[in-house]
Formats: structure tokens, C-alpha cells, sequence
């Protein structure tokens, strides 16, 4: 298990930004909700394909593929055709730098 991993600096990542990283093997995407940071996985939970490609609306990020939305702050699936949430991953800034860990496993 990695500890924490940078996704970005946090000048480089403005409100309304995401950017996905490589943690462990599984790609997560860290959003700036209007200052806020939040992370979860990069897999719609319907079909196992990238939630990134879709489009933002408020906290909601929506699958480019059937429309699933997702709630960015908890991961929670809210329509269908997805019924189960999309892990959250805890995200803190550190030196200036927005970072994120799988804490899965601990």
C-alpha cells in the first residue's frame, strides 16, 4: 500500500479542475469543488469504464457512457443504471500540494 500520492499542486488545480492519478493501480480523480478536494474512484460502478469524459453538474459528476450520476463529495451512486457508489478516497493539501490515498485497506 502506497502512502500518499501528489495529484496535483494545489495553484494547478483550480475550482471546477479534477485530475486523476495512479494509486496502487487504481485511478482516482481528485476534483476542486469550488475550493473543496475530493477524490474517488475513476470507475462507474454500472459498467466498470471511466467516470472522467463525462461532465460536471454541481457536486454530480455524470457517466459519459449511460448517464449514472455520481456524487463527487461521497461517491454515492443517485441514478441508475449504477446502484452502487464508487469508492471515496480522503484528500489533503500538504506544502502546497493536493494529495491522495487508498486507505482501503487499513
Amino acid at each position: 500500500m502506497t502512502g500518499w500520492v501528489t495529484a496535483a499542486r494545489a495553484d494547478e488545480l483550480a475550482p471546477g479542475q479534477w485530475r486523476v492519478v495512479d494509486v496502487d493501480g487504481t485511478q482516482i480523480v481528485v476534483f476542486n469543488l469550488d475550493g473543496e478536494y475530493c477524490a474517488i474512484e475513476d470507475v462507474c460502478t454500472h459498467d466498470g469504464g471511466q467516470l472522467t469524459g463525462g461532465h460536471v453538474e454541481g457536486d454530480e459528476i455524470v457517466c459519459p457512457r449511460h448517464g449514472a450520476r455520481f456524487c463527487i463529495r461521497t461517491g454515492e451512486a443517485l441514478t441508475a443504471p449504477a446502484y452502487e457508489a464508487t469508492s471515496k478516497f480522503p484528500v489533503r493539501v500538504e506544502n502546497g500540494e493536493v494529495q491522495v490515498r487508498d486507505d482501503r485497506w487499513d
